[in-house]
């Protein structure tokens, strides 16, 4: 690949895998993922000094994107659309302008609240992409994956019941079993029943 990745915009409630997305685009494309987040970036330098260490290609994570500043957004601005920045040196008249080449890169933004990204920053992102509830049969497919990570033998109805309790949460659901598997580890049980998830 030669070309950088459209900026992209994914939105919707926590825990549905916004971050973990990120990541496989970040794996499938050869790209380097460096991670931030809105309020971690509380002033222009700090966001000038990210991007002024992107290499070409890399993607550039903004967690909680919605938190970012005015000031910060609109530096964005052009940093996604013509890949410089104006950093501003000095202060009162004799202050000046330098204008920064910045590598290709990739935005990837996430948040939970959508209306609260100006139209502006929103315009700016090639894909704008919703993260939808999950299934319980998908969280069923997930919960066994990590199960077996966990080494868990876990019956297809606990794992059933506890996609139907984690309202179509990946991070509900495997906070479910993280505590399944402690419990089963304290109590040295072999099998598990529906019985001792309900202690759980």
């Amino acid at each position: 690949k030669s070309k950088a990745l459209d900026h992209i915009l994914l939105h919707g409630p926590p825990g549905l895998g916004k971050t973990s997305l990120a990541s496989v685009i970040a794996n499938e494309s050869n790209s380097k993922m460096v991670v931030t987040s809105g309020q971690a970036l509380t002033k222009v330098g700090d966001l000038a000094a990210v991007l002024s260490n992107l290499k070409p290609l890399d993607i550039l994570f903004v967690d909680e994107i919605h938190r970012l500043k005015m000031d910060i957004q609109e530096m964005l601005y052009t940093a996604m659309e013509d890949f410089k920045i104006d950093i501003v040196l000095g202060k009162g008249p004799s202050a000046r302008t330098m204008r920064l080449d910045l590598a290709n890169f990739t935005l990837i933004g996430a948040t939970t609240k959508l209306n609260k990204i100006s139209r502006p920053m929103r315009d700016r992102f090639g894909a704008i992409l919703p993260m939808q509830f999950y299934t319980e049969d998908e969280l069923v497919n997930i919960l066994a994956t990590n199960a077996s990570v966990l080494k868990l033998d876990l019956d297809s109805s606990i794992l059933y019941k506890i996609a139907e309790y984690s309202r179509g949460t990946p991070r509900i659901a495997n906070n479910f079993l993280k505590r399944l598997s402690d419990f089963v580890l304290h109590n040295k049980i072999n099998t598990v029943s529906l019985h001792d998830l309900l202690q759980v």
